[in-house]
C-alpha cells in the first residue's frame, strides 16, 4: 500500500471511462489520484497539488496533451515524471516528441501500467 501522505497521481485523459477507471484501480492500490480531462485542467492541477506522476493522454480537447508538456516543463519545478498512454501506433514516437519518460500504448493491462509508473514513483 502506498504511504498517506504522498504525492498525487495525476490521470490526464478526456475519456470519461479511462479517467475513471484508472482512477478507481490507484485509489484501490493505495494511491491518491487527481483527474484532469484536459491539459489545461491539468496545469491547474499539477500547479495546485505538485504530483508525483503524470499520466497522460495525447489527444484531447481545450489543450492536448503536447501544449500540456511544454506549458507544464515551463512552470518552476520540480516536474513529475510524464507517462504517455497513447492508442496511436507510434506510441514511442508520441512520447519522445514531449520527452516523456515513458509510455504505454492502448488498450493496456492495468498491472502493467501500474508497473511502469512504480518505476517512476519517489520511494
Amino acid at each position: 500500500m502506498a504511504a498517506i501522505d504522498q504525492q498525487p497521481i495525476l490521470v490526464v485523459d478526456d475519456d470519461d471511462t479511462i479517467a475513471m477507471t484508472l482512477e478507481s484501480f490507484l485509489v484501490e492500490e493505495g494511491y491518491k489520484v487527481m483527474v484532469a480531462h484536459n491539459g489545461k485542467e491539468a496545469l491547474e492541477r499539477a500547479e495546485a497539488s505538485s504530483p508525483a506522476v503524470i499520466l497522460l493522454d495525447m489527444k484531447m480537447p481545450v489543450m492536448d496533451g503536447w501544449a500540456f508538456a511544454s506549458a507544464y516543463r515551463q512552470q518552476d519545478g520540480p516536474h513529475a515524471p510524464i507517462i504517455v498512454m497513447t492508442a496511436a501506433h507510434d506510441s514511442r514516437q508520441r512520447a519522445s516528441e514531449i520527452a516523456a519518460d515513458g509510455f504505454i500504448p492502448k488498450p493496456f493491462d492495468l498491472d502493467e501500467l501500474l508497473a511502469l509508473m512504480r518505476r517512476y514513483l519517489p520511494e
